[in-house]
């Protein structure tokens, strides 16, 4: 593989192509992307705005979950609005700034949200397992340096992958079989040694996202231990309930994941585009479904929702 010392001329832009092999369905493609961009957008949004003007909410849980909502909303308007200008207008031509502007909001995105997760499966261990120092344990300034911690660990190791990428010289095909950039799908293309990027990102990968998932698997073996030692089958049933919606949450950011790993690991005769499709439903279903879960599953939040609605159809109506 070639040294560093290139001397040619390096790409300053790629062309995405969107999802390979399926350019004749792209705009039937897109609008599962829309739907979902757009469910995104007004649940997320809304979520955003329903805790932070009502007083009730202003409880650690919703405040992680208000934090959750503004991460898929970057996440989400990072990846989509590029993926549907390539499938309608064939818009696929990204600068080399803009990629790593992708490869920085995307990764940092993720492992915030990763950390952000690790942080409601705290507040739900302090809630179960030692709730008469719930509001001392979890108070605002303990959740705001929980929020300033998440975003410096993000920057602070994703930074880095900008610059590795920076530095490499594109002097092979600069045309990207995605629908958008992606650390290693970038670096690949590179005709230099990427060793260094492939173990800085398998590392980032292990001190993050995978530290963070084994804490939360920690965190649930002691709250389930925690609830099978209460005495009634009700107060089992009731602390189990405050559970739901994040175990469901956590389901849709990590599963998705393990399983385009496992796929891009083994499945070496999986079609390119089924490898694409899945990378995009990572970023896709958690933003889309996370609102939703939570709308279902918390009473507080779907009261406040219908009263909103209700108060908004009133109004026009007198109007």
């Amino acid at each position: 593989m070639a040294t560093l010392n290139y001397n040619g001329t390096s790409h300053s832009f790629f062309i995405l192509l969107g999802i390979p092999g399926l350019e004749d369905q792209h705009t039937w493609i897109s609008l599962p992307f829309f739907i979902s961009y757009l469910v995104a957008v007004l649940g997320n949004s809304l979520l955003v705005f329903i805790v932070i003007t009502e007083r009730s909410l202003h409880e650690p849980m919703y405040l992680f979950l208000c934090m959750l909502a503004v991460a898929d909303l970057i996440l989400s308007t990072t990846t989509v609005p590029k993926a549907l200008a390539i499938f309608w207008f064939h818009a696929g031509e990204i600068s080399l700034d803009g990629c790593l502007t992708q490869i920085f909001f995307i990764h940092a995105t993720f492992i915030a949200e990763s950390g952000i997760l690790l942080a409601m499966a705290f507040d739900r261990y302090v809630a179960i397992c030692d709730p008469l120092r719930y509001t001392a344990v979890l108070s605002h300034a303990v959740i705001l340096r929980f929020g300033l911690a998440v975003v410096l660990r993000s920057f602070s190791v994703i930074l880095p992958d900008v610059f590795l990428v920076k530095r490499l010289p594109f002097c092979h095909s600069n045309v990207l079989p995605h629908t958008y950039c992606e650390h290693m799908a970038v670096a690949k293309f590179a005709c230099a040694d990427i060793r260094v990027n492939v173990w800085y990102g398998l590392s980032v990968l292990l001190s993050t996202v995978v530290l963070d998932a084994l804490l939360i698997l920690v965190s649930y073996i002691l709250i389930l231990n925690a609830v099978f030692h209460l005495p009634s089958q009700g107060a089992r049933q009731k602390a189990l309930s405050t559970c739901g919606s994040h175990l469901g949450v956590i389901s849709m950011f990590y599963l998705p994941g393990i399983f385009t790993i496992i796929t891009q690991r083994f499945g070496h005769h999986v079609p390119l585009h089924t490898h694409i499709l899945l990378a995009n439903i990572c970023m896709l279903a958690p933003p889309m479904l996370n609102p939703i879960i939570y709308g279902v599953k918390t009473k507080q939040i779907r009261e406040r929702v219908v009263s909103t609605f209700h108060s908004g159809t009133m109004l026009s109506l007198c109007d």
